[in-house]
């Protein structure tokens, strides 16, 4: 692992963590060697952790099955052995707030799955392609927290990847109102259908707490550094439904969108197929090369066709047409474990990495 940072992942055992440790296993600038859980995982090798609990297609990676889990609470003992962690925990949030500040202190950044500081005003929440800028409120994070290094940077909820980028993209139009529908995978309640039969055949329209992140996250991602906080933006006005729907992966959304200043449907699809981030200029390795998709066809983006788009870190549209109260409707797609989940977070510590606020301790 020469020259490869050590990477600890608190939470190793979930299902995002699972997923965290899949990804990483050939990471060009990343090396898992450290796996912290519950105190009951504590002890055992990671793969006797985690051998009735596997959700993911592929086995568990040779590289860390033998590694021995450690106790999650005992943060100085896992900061120790890692330049940076990635924290994908089930806890309550003022338990997971605390816990990811305590990481923070001992000077280890810290980069999260967790909703818990999606709001802490000096936390940024990134989709590297859209809000980079906003991981310059870390130096005042920093000061707070009484650390030189160490911080924490979350990522958003996994719903919003599937409309987001395509509304970004369209920003320069002014958009006003946004109506979005998501049909989100099971394995957004990190589950699988073995775990939740009862998803099969079935259709759940609610999502405890889905709609209000669905609604207010893009405003922050959206927003802009105001004296050392993040002040999230007034518009446009969005409304969501979420809905739990009986596929493995993949959040599916339609979108209906209003503008100030509306675009002709060629300089939309100009736009999305012109898109480029800030990991794109980079070259980051996970950053997909072509950020957003189009599809001509009328029965596309498919959850199952097109949510592995880009190693799962491309978001996919379709069916761009004018509406008869809003602007315009249209369809998209993102892979919510990994655009939306661990592959966003690896993407974010890619670019603090590069950005020089990840180092070697």
């Amino acid at each position: 692992m020469a020259g490869k940072l050590k990477v600890g992942i608190v939470g190793g055992t979930g299902m995002v963590g699972q997923r965290l440790v899949q990804l990483l296993e050939q990471h060009p600038w990343f090396q898992v060697t450290s796996i912290a859980a519950s105190a009951g995982s504590a002890g055992k090798t990671y793969e006797e952790a985690v051998q009735n609990r596997w959700k993911l297609s592929g086995s568990i990676p040779e590289g860390v099955k033998n590694i021995v889990v450690q106790d999650a609470s005992k943060v100085e003992e896992v900061a120790s052995q890692v330049d940076f962690i990635f924290c994908a925990v089930d806890m309550k949030k003022n338990e997971i707030q605390a816990l990811e500040e305590a990481y923070a202190k001992t000077g280890t950044p810290v980069v999260s799955n967790n909703s818990a500081h999606r709001w802490t005003p000096d936390i940024p929440m990134v989709i590297p392609e859209i809000n980079p800028g906003h991981i310059e409120v870390i130096a005042a994070q920093r000061k707070r927290l009484g650390t030189s290094t160490g911080f924490i940077a979350v990522k958003p909820n996994c719903s919003i990847q599937s409309y987001v980028p395509a509304l970004h993209a369209l920003l320069d139009f002014k958009p006003t109102q946004v109506v979005a529908s998501t049909y989100q995978a099971i394995s957004g309640a990190g589950k699988n259908f073995t775990d939740w039969p009862d998803m099969l055949d079935n259709v759940i329209p609610y999502i405890g707490g889905e709609e209000e992140k669905s609604e207010q996250e893009p405003l922050r991602i959206w927003g802009s550094i105001v004296n050392n906080e993040i002040v999230k933006a007034s518009s446009p006005l969005i409304t969501t439904q979420c809905i739990r729907v009986p596929v493995t992966d993949g959040h599916l959304a339609t979108v209906f969108a209003s503008f100030e200043n509306k675009p002709a449907k060629e300089e939309i699809l100009a736009r999305w197929l012109n898109f480029k981030g800030r990991p794109q200029e980079l070259g980051l390795p996970s950053a997909p090369k072509q950020f957003i998709t189009y599809f001509e066809e009328e029965n596309r983006p498919q959850t199952k066709l097109d949510r592995d788009l880009e190693g799962g870190m491309g978001v996919s549209v379709g069916r761009l047409r004018e509406d008869s109260i809003y602007d315009y409707k249209f369809v998209g797609l993102s892979h919510n474990t990994l655009r939306g989940a661990a592959g966003g977070a690896v993407l974010i510590a890619e670019l603090l990495k590069a950005e020089g606020y990840i180092q070697a301790k």
